[in-house]
């Protein structure tokens, strides 16, 4: 079914068949590494699946953890003084459905998901999978990408944009659908229910921005540096949506100043301003190198001078100004309207 098609299904039918949305996110994109643990969050019990065999990790068993290596194009699951080896596992409750469960890469992070576990091995490291429900995966995403103390109206703004990036942006990985970098979006784990992360999900569910009938990939920025930017003017590819420049009153009195150096070849480099070749940069000098595409350069006796603003692409939702719209009393539909012009919002909620 075309996304047409699927959303006017969703919008028209609101049947659970035609709208029922899961993702499956690549988790803990940033590191690479070869052995990681999991198991069952207290209280919880999580069903590993491996082959034709079954563990199940309950803490009240004193069976809660599972052992995980690479072996080749395998891995190795050790549970107790059991070890098999298997070309994947599968993590998941006693029903077959979603579980609470932690992962832990020994001496680098531990984190808990809600969901469905795939786990296997690609080009010599562990890739853990997480097939989450679309609200958790928003909700995820929201208190990731959002400051401690930013507003509630910004919150449900950007829970809408995450929404819409969701809906219509997979297909940006072969085996999964998102990542969980900023290559995607940055998604930690689930917030609290009480927390304004899952109250902006929840006040907004189902609801999408639409333009012509089709879902937009919503794409957003820390500080776009007085106005945002169209995909064009930094050398990508707009896809259903064009994106309009927006002027943003707080950024323009506000701007987020930046000031960095850089080699005359890395200049050069940057000379298109195209995000692909600020991103190339970062990559090789550090995620801070060069913050946005809006920069004057000039030339002195050790090197090249950029003197920029703002922080990001520049396109799409602005968050430093959105946050400014709602503390000022703008609504969130106020904040999507000024941002994603000539779009509209559709609920496709199934419930």
């Amino acid at each position: 079914m075309s996304k047409r098609l699927r959303l006017l299904a969703c919008v028209l039918l609101a049947t659970h068949a035609a709208c029922a949305q899961d993702v499956s996110i690549r988790v803990l994109g940033l590191f690479r590494f070869r052995q990681i643990t999991l198991q069952a969050a207290p209280a919880q019990a999580v069903i590993v699946h491996a082959g034709p065999k079954s563990f199940v990790l309950e803490r009240s068993s004193g069976q809660h953890i599972a052992e995980i290596t690479v072996a080749g194009d395998d891995l190795i699951l050790t549970v107790g003084d059991q070890s098999i080896r298997t070309s994947s596992l599968r993590a998941s409750s006693r029903s077959n459905g979603v579980a609470d469960f932690v992962l832990n890469i020994p001496g680098k992070i531990t984190r808990r998901y809600r969901g469905v576990l795939e786990l296997k091995a690609a080009a010599g490291v562990l890739a853990p999978v997480v097939q989450m429900d679309l609200e958790t995966a928003v909700a995820s995403v929201v208190q990731a990408e959002s400051a401690p103390d930013t507003p509630l109206e910004t919150l449900k703004a950007q829970a809408v944009a995450t929404r819409s990036y969701f809906t219509a942006a997979r297909g940006r990985h072969h085996n999964f659908d998102f990542c969980d970098t900023t290559h995607c979006q940055f998604l930690r784990e689930p917030p609290p229910p009480e927390s304004n992360a899952s109250r902006a999900a929840l006040a907004t569910r189902g609801l999408v921005l639409v333009y012509r009938d089709e879902a937009v990939a919503a794409m957003f920025t820390r500080s776009c540096g007085g106005r945002t930017r169209t995909p064009q003017e930094v050398g990508l590819s707009s896809h259903t949506y064009p994106y309009f420049a927006a002027v943003c009153d707080y950024c323009l009195r506000h701007p987020s100043r930046w000031v960095r150096r850089v080699s005359p070849a890395e200049a050069v480099e940057l000379r298109d301003r195209g995000e692909a070749s600020r991103l190339a940069v970062d990559r090789r000098l550090g995620w801070d190198a060069v913050p946005s595409n809006n920069f004057t350069a000039h030339s002195d006796s050790h090197g090249v001078v950029l003197e920029g603003r703002g922080e990001g692409h520049g396109i799409g939702l602005c968050q430093a100004g959105a946050r400014a719209m709602a503390k000022s009393g703008g609504s969130f539909r106020e904040i999507l309207d000024h941002y994603y012009p000539n779009t509209t919002l559709v609920n496709r909620s199934t419930k």
